[in-house]
């Protein structure tokens, strides 16, 4: 578990210096947990109380619509996962996450997030500069999702998730694409 340890502290120090007494306090608040392939970790309906940092595996954030399962994200490597609005305003939503493989994280309570934040004004700069990319990945996938074609769309998919598009199930991608499996097929095929 230390080899994982030094990734997340790696993580944070692309961002930020984390003195001895912040990487302490890391270290006390951040649980290691892992999760088995098909294992939800955040249920809707449910307050979300943890975020998750992946080091190693894959989640998806979805939602249910008319008892189908619409694909809003995934997370890997080296990336934070919750249910956003959930966890920053704490109440309920519609969003459930679950581990499409294998997945090692360490996970945060909210209230040990909002006191590392409180008592240490580095992690606020952290937030918000790690957030960045966040948010401009999110203004993108709406922008596809309102402006482009199908296979724009596709393309800005493949773009986003280079890394992982290919351990992503196609059902989940043309969900999250607002496409047909078949109409992916088709893209796919290059037809």
């Amino acid at each position: 578990m230390m080899d994982q340890f030094e990734t997340i502290l790696s993580h944070f120090r692309q961002y930020i210096k984390v003195s001895e007494e912040l990487e302490q306090d890391l270290r006390s608040k951040l649980v290691y947990k892992a999760s088995h392939k098909g294992d939800i970790i955040q249920y809707a309906e449910k307050v979300c109380t943890k975020s998750y940092f992946i080091i190693k595996g894959l989640t998806r954030t979805y939602y249910l619509k008319d008892g189908v399962e619409i694909s809003e994200y995934f997370s890997c490597e080296s990336e934070w996962v919750n249910s956003p609005k959930s966890f920053i305003e704490r109440t309920t939503d519609i969003y459930s996450i679950d581990c499409l493989e294998n997945t090692e994280a360490f996970c945060i309570d909210v209230n040990d997030l909002v006191y590392l934040f409180n008592d240490y004004p580095e992690m606020e700069r952290y937030a918000r500069l790690s957030m960045g990319s966040v948010f401009g990945h999110l203004m993108e996938r709406i922008t596809s999702l309102r402006f482009t074609s199908a296979k724009e769309k596709y393309d800005h998919f493949i773009k986003v998730y280079h890394d992982i598009h290919h351990r992503i199930p196609l059902g989940m991608v043309a969900s999250y694409l607002g496409i047909t499996q078949s109409t992916l097929s088709r893209l796919r095929a290059g037809k």
